[in-house]
């Protein structure tokens, strides 16, 4: 009797170790779930809200495109295989640029191991109206907003909508406002794998097709920590794993 209640204790805390908050899969995991409290340098916690920008099926969407998120959160961008971009533009003018925040295009391989990511900082709650600069990325709804006022006509479907008649789509000429990065996407079990490691900024050119990562830059520091943090989550759940059937044959050999 002993024994069996030991076993089912053991058993029952493996499993719940073993558990991942999200499973892994292809697409990444809605914000509300992916979204982490990750600790800086300075102990401080900061919240890192992942939009992935472009669709494994090709898709022109930022998923999600509308992200609510408070003064000292992260927002890192995740690109899918093509070449994409983020772009702040005012929301009467889509398709254009204005403000500080241009990742660069970042060009990525349908068969590439890491994510491109482009992490900026979220400064105050005034809406940021993002848009893709790529060929008509923009006027095709490759559009979404951070901190959408929770009144008024100026709304995301409004500002799509004006997209769809700019009679243009441009970039600033150089990146700026962001950090650059790459994420590991191979291996591991839930919402992301292994750290993120120093890559460029995106390129200046906009030309679709290309694969690999820019050139020269930074690594960033909310990209790494985010990689890192769900990393050390899965060792140390499968590490506890592995202590709890150790216990379990313990008690089974001491009873046998």
């Amino acid at each position: 009797m002993q024994f069996t209640t030991f076993a089912l204790s053991a058993l029952s805390a493996a499993g719940a170790l073993g558990k991942s908050e999200c499973p892994r899969r292809e697409e990444p995991c809605p914000d509300s779930v992916i979204a982490q409290s990750n600790t800086t340098p300075s102990g401080a916690m900061t919240t890192v809200h992942v939009v992935r920008v472009g669709g494994l099926d090709g898709s022109l969407t930022f998923s999600p495109d509308n992200v609510k998120a408070n003064i000292g959160d992260m927002v890192q961008f995740q690109f899918a295989p093509k070449n994409h971009s983020v772009v702040t533009s005012t929301f009467d003018a889509p398709c254009a640029p204005a403000g500080s925040i241009f990742s660069g295009y970042m060009p990525v391989s349908p068969n590439a191991s890491t994510t491109a990511t482009y992490t900026i900082p979220v400064k105050d709650t005034k809406p940021m109206w993002i848009y893709c600069s790529q060929g008509k990325h923009c006027q095709s709804g490759m559009a979404m907003v951070i901190n959408q006022a929770a009144s008024g006509n100026k709304t995301l479907a409004a500002y799509k909508e004006l997209a769809g008649k700019a009679t243009s789509n441009t970039a600033p000429s150089s990146p700026s406002g962001g950090s650059a990065g790459t994420n590991s996407t191979s291996g591991g079990s839930s919402g992301g794998s292994s750290s993120g490691s120093g890559t460029s900024e995106g390129s200046a050119s906009p030309t679709e097709g290309s694969s690999g990562a820019g050139s020269s830059g930074a690594a960033t520091s909310s990209g790494a920590g985010a990689g890192a943090s769900q990393t050390t989550t899965a060792s140390a759940a499968t590490l506890s794993t592995s202590a709890s059937l150790g216990l379990l044959l313990v008690v089974a050999a001491f009873f046998l």
